[in-house]
Order: structure tokens, then C-alpha cells, then sequence
């Protein structure tokens, strides 16, 4: 009974989807017609949009007449396949229905975060905040450093051990560590925070130059024993070379706050 009604129900949403196209050709004027496959009419506003979805431009003003004909002809024979399939039933197939939902959700979902977006900009002080916090201070400053990982905290325990007794860092770091930065003795040349690992980064940012950290640090890749060598002040990169990224960085802020609010509205029953 349930797998009936929903074929129905996706019926209806292909009945209306074709309903409405086929109101529009025929609500169209005349001269916005530029074909008519058995007696279906294809319109100009069909025309520019199947373009600008297909070769990614609009068919404006000196689009070549050659490359007007070939579309042309693409969407005449886009009809006629489409007439025979319905003349077969396919769109009464449980797979095309369920393909149809999809693309359904997807086009609705798409365009109600267009308008989100548009309808809600980034505010100037957030996308100078975001600035601030993600380009600005973690490129205040950059360090040179050298690590020994291990994927036991006891061998990094050894190295601190062997590092309080005055050995070498860079040796250490050949015959101890696991990384591929081993056979340089550990040499991760220069980096900002924002390239390594959290717990990583805030290690290296405690240390002076010439320290070593006194206790193993753990991050995903295993256990590390971190030696700073040299820091450095350098100038973050100017807010309009990277303006587009902190654009879309606030964007998905203000997609995930909207989607915060439904989750938050919503009855969710997840089996």
C-alpha cells in the first residue's frame, strides 16, 4: 500500500513538472517559439538555458548562427527521445520516479541557499573577522623546527631522556624517528600554524628557540618530540588577494547557522 501511494505521489510531481512545462511553451508568444516537435512547442527561454547549461555561455548578442542550429537540433532530438520515453512508460518507472525526487531536492535545495545567500550577505564585520582570525594571526608568524615521531610514547620519551643528557637533536631524529623528514634529521623547514596539526602547532608556538618540548605531544600521526630553531614575524597576505576565499569561508558560516536553526526545529528520528 505504502510503495503504491508514493507512486502516486511521484506521479503527481512528474504530472506537474510536465504540466508546467507545457504551460509555459504554450503561455509563450509566437515569436518566442523557435521549434515544434509534434505538436510540442520548444521556447526561446528553453533555448538559452539548455545552452548556458551546456556549453556554460548564454546565447546573447553574435552567438554564431552555426552553433545556434547545432543546439537547435540538440534539443528537437532532446524531444523527440523524451516523447518516445513517455510514449513507453518510463516515466512511471519506480527508478525514474525516485531519480526525479532527487533532482527535485537537489534544484530546490540549490536554489533556496542561492537566495539565503543573497538575501543574507556576509556583514562586513564578519568577513573581517574572519579575516582576522583565520589569514591575519595565523600568518603572523612563522617557525622553524625539527621532530622526532614515533608511534610509541615510550621510544619518545627515551629521545627527551637522551636530549636532557645533552645529545644531538638532528642524530636523534636519524635513528629514531619514523617521519620522512628523518634522514634530514628531522628538518621540517619553515611553516606556519596553520599548516601543521593543532597540537602540534600550539607545542612549537610555547617553545623559544633552541627548546625542545619536555613531554611527548600526540597527534594522529603518532608521538612527536618537537625542537623549535628559529621564528620569524611575516606580513599576512593583503585582504584583496584573498577577499574570495574569506567571502566563502563566511558564506558556509552563514549556511551552517541556517542549517543549525532547522536541525535545531526539526523532529529528526534517525534508525
Amino acid at each position: 500500500m505504502k510503495k503504491q501511494l508514493f507512486k502516486q505521489s511521484m506521479q503527481s510531481v512528474l504530472l506537474i513538472s510536465l504540466t508546467s512545462f507545457a504551460f509555459s511553451s504554450m503561455a509563450a508568444e509566437p515569436s518566442d517559439d523557435i521549434a515544434t516537435v509534434n505538436g510540442t512547442k520548444i521556447t526561446n527561454n528553453i533555448f538559452e538555458l539548455y545552452v548556458e547549461r551546456r556549453i556554460g555561455v548564454p546565447p546573447s548578442d553574435g552567438f554564431p548562427e552555426e552553433k545556434r542550429k547545432e543546439m537547435i537540433d540538440e534539443l528537437v532530438s532532446r524531444e523527440l527521445i523524451f516523447q518516445d520515453a513517455i510514449k513507453e512508460g518510463l516515466d512511471k518507472q519506480e527508478d525514474v520516479l525516485l531519480e526525479i525526487q532527487e533532482q527535485i531536492h537537489n534544484l530546490l535545495t540549490r536554489i533556496k541557499i542561492s537566495k539565503l545567500l543573497e538575501n543574507n550577505p556576509p556583514s562586513d564585520t564578519l568577513i573581517q573577522s574572519i579575516y582576522q582570525t583565520q589569514i591575519v594571526d595565523p600568518a603572523s608568524s612563522e617557525y622553524k623546527a625539527r621532530h622526532v615521531l614515533s608511534d610509541s610514547v615510550d621510544v619518545a620519551n627515551e629521545v627527551i631522556l637522551s636530549l636532557n643528557k645533552g645529545n644531538d637533536f638532528a642524530v636523534l631524529a636519524k635513528e629514531k624517528s619514523i617521519g620522512p623528514s628523518a634522514v634530514d634529521g628531522g628538518d621540517l623547514g619553515w611553516f606556519s600554524p596553520n599548516q601543521m596539526v593543532k597540537p602540534f602547532s600550539d607545542a612549537v608556538e610555547k617553545l623559544k628557540p633552541g627548546e625542545y618540548t619536555k613531554r611527548p605531544i600526540k597527534t594522529r600521526f603518532g608521538w612527536h618530540v618537537i625542537k623549535l630553531e628559529e621564528s620569524r614575524k611575516v606580513d599576512p597576505p593583503s585582504f584583496e588577494s584573498v577577499k574570495e576565499q574569506v567571502l566563502k569561508v563566511a558564506q558556509n558560516q552563514i549556511i551552517s547557522d541556517y542549517l543549525k536553526k532547522l536541525h535545531d526545529a526539526a523532529t529528526i528520528e534517525i534508525k
